[in-house]
């Protein structure tokens, strides 16, 4: 007899997320699913077989509360309230009196509809969707857990520890006495500790409801009650509109098309284009904080100017440095198609003598660089964004232009599979999660750039994921360990340099030559317990990595 085949837990892990990935494809084409019927069922048990890193608990009795933060931040407030959860296009709820919910963690704008809708706009193509279906599978499984725990079988009355919350969470204002007792029972329900809920209660706690944790509670319990009891089930559904533009570029067609109008009317086209995908400050930080903040910060060799920038309640010196770089060169421009990236563009030959903290030696004002930075993408919209941004422009009176692209520049976040949170990872190649593509590339830049700084720097692949909800150790491990030398993970790399490449070899819209630099610092360590994106942001410990980065690109592109 031939030797039983066994697969392994990452082997069973790549299947789960697979069957996710076919599942969520399938019910958008279908247009509209119930999480409790077939298709939703498939979802969780999917969703429990992978059991991610980042919903820690989820496949266990208890309620998993990190992951709960984590999910409620990425999605809009109330939508535990609601029995119906529309996924829309751009279809001009903008213009209507109902005003935008965005989630604190995820620019995507939502409207509550009414009273049992939310509808949730989709304008970053599929990332988004399988985004926010992972989420919400995730939501409803800790709402199944909870209708488990407090219904009692074969009845349908509930248990004492759920009337007791019921009532709390009726009353419009609660003592410190009846909201501990409120908490007690709340415990009882998740199967955790007081303590922990305690802590838990703290972190949803906002000035305008400081209830909020006792009502998500409720309210992820009531709505799957009711749909056992009643049998009136939950419904996800997709709009027809967003269904027919998906995967058209639409979007980024719109951005792309504002961006080049801009740089056109400032005469830049032709001069060369530098494009840094970045957030909104490192680039204009690096480049004048230090001459707008003489006064303020006379030692201009210390971070301690950027730890300041990226603090809170320093929005007086983040205007004086954002005035300062206006009036010498920089343009800002805020996204109106739906793509949510803004773009700053700079326009070095308007830099005035002494108020730049880099040197670039070009006299021709042709020659000069001209920095175009971008917000960061989230997901395939990275292609989307870049393959629309490299084509020729084109207007009434000039077809085809092509844009004199001299570097791309990649910096960022990332889950990193060796060290810790601020270490470096820089790439040698991309590949693409769940298919044979890979992308590899020549880096300018390399670890021995970023050497005696203090930070671990790590060179090897990025893995390309579909979604950073769905990792689990598993899998993470079998990519470092094996030949794939894997060093972090993200979410962008593979969409962009696919972008890249179809431009500069095969379209020819850009030089063949163009640089490409790609560096991320370590946000978590999804393969350490307590490490994962649910313990929390990064704090200053992303200052130091991120304007380390921004340094590097910005002395190579003046060098070059």
């Amino acid at each position: 007899m031939g030797k039983a085949i066994t697969t392994t837990r990452a082997q069973e892990s790549t299947n789960a997320i697979e069957r996710m990935y076919i599942t969520m494809r399938h019910l958008f084409n279908r247009g509209f699913y119930k999480p409790n019927g077939v298709s939703g069922e498939a979802l969780k048990n999917a969703l429990l077989q992978l059991r991610p890193e980042i919903y820690g608990s989820v496949g266990e009795e208890k309620a998993e509360l990190n992951g709960l933060i984590y999910v409620l931040e990425r999605l809009p407030e109330g939508i535990e309230q609601c029995t119906f959860i529309n996924l829309t296009s751009d279809e001009g709820y903008g213009i209507s009196h109902i005003n935008p919910i965005i989630p604190p963690k995820r620019r995507r704008n939502c409207y509550r509809i009414d009273d049992e809708q939310m509808n949730i706009e989709i304008t970053r193509g599929r990332s988004d969707i399988y985004d926010i279906l992972t989420h919400l599978t995730f939501l409803f499984i800790e709402s199944e857990k909870i209708c488990n725990r407090v219904l009692i079988p074969e009845t349908e009355k509930t248990i004492r520890d759920w009337s007791k919350l019921e009532e709390a969470v009726s009353k419009s204002e609660l003592t410190q006495a009846e909201r501990e007792i409120a908490l007690i029972h709340t415990a009882n329900i998740l199967g955790r500790s007081f303590e922990e809920i305690v802590e838990v209660y703290k972190k949803f706690s906002v000035k305008d409801n400081p209830e909020r944790f006792l009502n998500i509670i409720y309210w992820l319990g009531k709505l799957a009650l009711e749909e056992e009891i009643t049998g009136e089930k939950r419904a996800i559904t997709f709009s027809a509109l967003l269904r027919e533009r998906l995967g058209h570029h639409i979007h980024g067609e719109r951005w792309s098309n504002d961006i080049k109008n801009i740089l056109s009317q400032n005469n830049l086209l032709h001069r060369p284009i530098h494009i840094i995908s970045a957030n909104m400050h490192s680039v204009m930080n690096s480049l004048f904080a230090k001459e707008a903040l003489k006064e303020e910060f006379p030692n201009t060799d210390s971070l301690e100017i950027f730890e300041a920038l990226s603090s809170t309640g320093n929005a007086h010196l983040r205007k004086k440095v954002s005035e300062f770089a206006e009036i010498n060169g920089m343009i800002s421009i805020d996204d109106t198609s739906g793509t949510n990236i803004d773009v700053q563009i700079f326009d070095t030959a308007k830099i005035k003598t002494n108020c730049c903290s880099y040197n670039f030696y070009e006299d021709k004002i042709d020659k000069k660089p001209v920095i175009f930075v971008m917000d960061y993408a989230f997901g395939e919209q990275a292609y989307e964004t870049i393959d629309e941004l490299l084509k020729p422009y084109s207007t009434k009176k000039k077809e085809g232009a092509l844009i004199n692209v001299d570097s791309v520049s990649i910096m960022g976040k990332a889950g990193i599979l060796e060290g810790g949170k601020g270490d470096l990872m820089i790439p040698s190649a991309h590949i693409f999660e769940g298919t044979a593509d890979n992308y590899p590339f020549k880096n300018e830049l390399c670890a021995k750039d970023f050497e005696g700084y203090g930070l671990k720097v790590f060179e090897g692949t990025m893995v390309t994921v579909l979604g950073t909800s769905l990792q689990n150790k598993d899998i993470l491990k079998f990519f470092h360990k094996s030949t794939w030398n894997v060093i972090g993970l993200e979410m962008e790399g593979v969409h962009y340099q696919k972008a890249i490449q179809s431009a500069s070899k095969i379209r020819k819209s850009i030089s063949e030559d163009v640089k490409v630099r790609y560096a991320y610092y370590a946000s978590d360590n999804p393969l350490e317990t307590g490490s994962t994106l649910a313990s929390g942001g990064l704090g200053t410990t992303g200052v130091k990595p991120t304007y380390l980065i921004t340094d590097k690109i910005l002395k190579q592109i003046f060098n070059s």
